[in-house]
C-alpha cells in the first residue's frame, strides 16, 4: 500500500478535443440510474450520462449534454456530447449575414 495515492486520473473528451484532464479527488455524475461519486480505487463502473455537470473535488464543473464514463484501476475516462455555448464572434457572423441580405434588398 505503499503507493496508495489520494487522487485518480480523469480524462473529460468529445470527439473533437480532450475537454479535461487532470488527478482529482472526486468526480459527481448524473447517470442515467441516479447520481454518484466516484473516489480513488472505486470499483469498476461503466455508465451512462444525463444532461447535467460533471462536477470534480467539487470545484469544477463541466457542463454535458450526455456522455458514457468508465471507471477502471484508478483511471477514469469520459466521453461526451459538450453542450453547446453560444460564442460572440458566431453570432457577430450572423449578424453580418443579415446585414448584407438587407443592404441587398435596400439596393434593388
Amino acid at each position: 500500500m505503499g503507493n496508495y495515492r489520494s487522487t485518480f486520473k480523469i480524462s473529460i473528451m468529445t470527439p473533437e478535443s480532450l475537454l479535461y484532464q487532470n488527478e482529482v479527488e472526486s468526480a459527481f455524475f448524473v447517470g442515467d440510474k441516479g447520481e454518484y461519486e466516484l473516489l480513488p480505487y472505486h470499483y469498476p463502473v461503466l455508465g451512462i450520462l444525463d444532461e447535467g455537470n460533471i462536477i470534480l473535488n467539487w470545484q469544477e464543473a463541466v457542463p454535458i449534454k450526455f456522455g458514457v464514463v468508465k471507471f477502471f484501476a484508478n483511471d477514469c475516462i469520459v466521453l461526451v456530447e459538450e453542450i453547446e455555448r453560444m460564442r460572440p464572434h458566431q453570432k457577430k457572423k450572423e449578424d453580418d449575414i443579415f446585414t448584407e441580405s438587407d443592404d441587398e434588398v435596400h439596393h434593388h
